[in-house]
């Protein structure tokens, strides 16, 4: 949303919103965060942007003079270690995540000086998620910790980081319950065949992405930031380019003939780059979009990530895949590094039939249970 002579209201999908002041410098595009729009009111933005305008005319890049002043706050040291990581990551998901935790949970650190928080005011915005969200109450730390680094690194603070946890917060808080980090909670694939029958009665957007992302085993990100020249429908083919995978690399996809339905659907409807496009212009679905079609749908137990365990355990008790096919049906990372240095192929052509026996299964009949029986899909 632009505000007037270069400052803008960016707001992200999550719903956030942050100031940016947008130039060329050298002809090439610029940008500079003045921070959230909750801390930084507008007329403070305007008179930021109106210094960044100054030093333009003075041939100054305004992005490498703007340091922080003496007295910083944790809150202003928070949006620039943001920015400065923002290029860093390969969706918006993760931007959204640090903003949300750094703004939200940590809000009573927001307005201190940076050089003044203590170990007292970290552990009191840590206790209150410790026990009931240790997942984000870990992650918090961690980001606190880095925001405290960096105002270090840049002078604005000395001594010990009080966001350390080994030998420091370790001995402050209670032993952290075990954490679930990579074990998402998953339907069981028997179950899958009703679901669909019932998801396929919406036709939102959302819910379309949800099933193509269940018959592609792909990763939300990935469906949420599909764009239509990654599509080859004569081919049937999804080709997601390497910085927009979690390894790094290309990955192609083959697409059942549902999902290759599903991708036909939204080309009728076909508005702007992405295939499934969210309702600000230009922009996809949001990243909680998938999330919330199950909460509409009251299905608990099962989380968008754990459809991709679904269909791991589908194909292990189903079919007489080999196990390469399987994983890199998922496109995982081969561990074994004497193997992956050999292995040159991605067995596509193998992995197109798991895919049409996986989009076969999810799309049987809702008959009661379903028994399981193994496929030939080698």
């Amino acid at each position: 949303m632009l505000m007037g002579h270069g400052l803008y209201l960016s707001i992200s999908p999550n719903g956030g919103r942050r100031w940016v002041f947008l130039f060329r410098w050298h002809g090439k595009p610029t940008e500079i965060g003045f921070g959230s729009a909750r801390d930084v009111t507008l007329a403070h933005a305007r008179e930021l942007a109106g210094q960044a305008r100054t030093k333009l005319a003075q041939g100054i890049n305004p992005k490498d003079a703007r340091k922080p002043s003496e007295g910083a706050t944790f809150g202003e040291c928070a949006d620039q270690v943001i920015e400065a990581m923002r290029p860093s990551w390969r969706n918006a998901k993760h931007a959204a995540q640090w903003e949300m935790t750094l703004r939200d949970y940590a809000a009573p650190l927001r307005r201190l000086p940076v050089d003044k928080i203590t170990t007292d005011d970290v552990l009191s915005v840590l206790k209150p998620l410790w026990n009931d969200k240790p997942e984000t109450a870990s992650r918090l730390r961690g980001r606190i910790e880095r925001v405290l680094d960096a105002a270090k690194a840049k002078g604005l603070r000395s001594g010990e980081n009080p966001a350390r946890w080994r030998g420091h917060l370790d001995q402050l808080l209670p032993k952290r319950r075990q954490l679930t980090r990579g074990h998402h909670a998953a339907m069981n694939y028997t179950k899958l065949p009703a679901f669909i029958g019932d998801l396929r009665k919406r036709r939102a957007t959302a819910s379309l992405a949800l099933e193509f992302a269940i018959l592609t085993a792909a990763r939300s990100g990935e469906v949420l930031g599909a764009r239509w020249d990654e599509l080859d429908l004569d081919r049937a083919v999804w080709t997601v380019p390497a910085e927009r995978m979690k390894a790094g690399r290309e990955h192609r996809i083959p697409l059942s003939q549902r999902a290759l339905k599903i991708v036909k659907t939204m080309q009728e409807a076909r508005n702007g780059d992405f295939l499934f496009p969210g309702q600000k212009p230009g922009k996809p679905l949001s990243v909680m979009a998938l999330e919330m079609v199950l909460r509409r749908m009251k299905i608990e137990g099962a989380t968008v990530h754990g459809f991709r365990s679904a269909f791991r355990d589908w194909a292990a008790e189903c079919t007489n895949c080999p196990n390469e096919v399987c994983e890199a049906a998922l496109a995982h990372v081969i561990e074994n590094k004497a193997e992956a240095a050999y292995r040159r192929g991605d067995l596509f052509d193998k992995r197109r039939k798991l895919m049409e026996a996986w989009a076969d299964h999810c799309a049987a009949p809702k008959t009661g249970k379903v028994v399981p029986t193994r496929r030939a899909v080698s």
